[in-house]
């Protein structure tokens, strides 16, 4: 079985790393890191860089997809490579999966079109533009689609769809061996729970909320 993990300028580091820490431990499986161009790609920070060892056109028909979020996929949303590629790749994946902004893109390559769907909770009305309907839940099946919340749940997506295809001792025995028992310092990983003044501040400087203001 075959995982692609879409990158491209800019991504989030966490939303293509958690479901490869997690996801990647398939039995028989090779997990392949894609993009237009072989070579390293640039992480939202700068500071970091993860390899794509394959183009897109290498990797024609992967059994899993996988498509990270970050800021870098704003500009995305119009790279017709990516999303004639989203399309073909996803005419035959077994599961089309992602993270974060992730989702934005399948929606705009038209594959989230009234399926239930999940994004960063900034984003989450941002989907509804391409037909998708939006829920606030952590990681949501639809159909073979599964998408996961803001950059952190693409290890519970990663998880999840392991159990599913793997077995719940298998994904339970990765989460073991990963340690990932989260006892966070803070409550506040959700807009529901974090500081007013927080969700207010993130909201009024969203890069969606500027969008739609430009927009009107």
């Amino acid at each position: 079985m075959q995982i692609a993990i879409v990158l491209y300028d800019r991504f989030t580091a966490l939303d293509a790393v958690g479901p490869y820490e997690t996801l990647g431990r398939l039995p028989d499986s090779e997990t392949v890191f894609v993009a237009e161009r072989t070579g390293p790609v640039r992480t939202d920070t700068g500071n970091l860089a993860l390899t794509a060892d394959r183009t897109l056109a290498d990797v024609p028909r992967p059994d899993i997809l996988v498509v990270p979020g970050g800021p870098g996929q704003t500009p995305q949303m119009e790279n017709e490579v990516l999303l004639d590629w989203l399309r073909t790749a996803d005419a035959t994946s077994t599961w089309t999966t992602s993270v974060c902004t992730g989702s934005l893109l399948l929606a705009a390559a038209g594959l989230l079109d009234g399926r239930r769907a999940t994004s960063h909770w900034l984003a989450l009305d941002f989907l509804k533009r391409f037909g998708a309907r939006p829920t606030g839940e952590r990681v949501v099946f639809d159909g073979k689609y599964v998408t996961a919340a803001g950059v952190s749940s693409g290890i519970d997506m990663g998880l999840t769809l392991l159990g599913r295809i793997a077995g719940d001792d298998h994904a339970q025995a990765v989460q073991l061996l990963t340690e990932y028992d989260p006892q966070p310092p803070y409550d506040a990983g959700s807009p529901q729970k974090a500081p007013a003044h927080l969700v207010e501040e993130f909201r009024s400087n969203s890069r969606f909320i500027l969008t739609q203001e430009r927009s009107r």
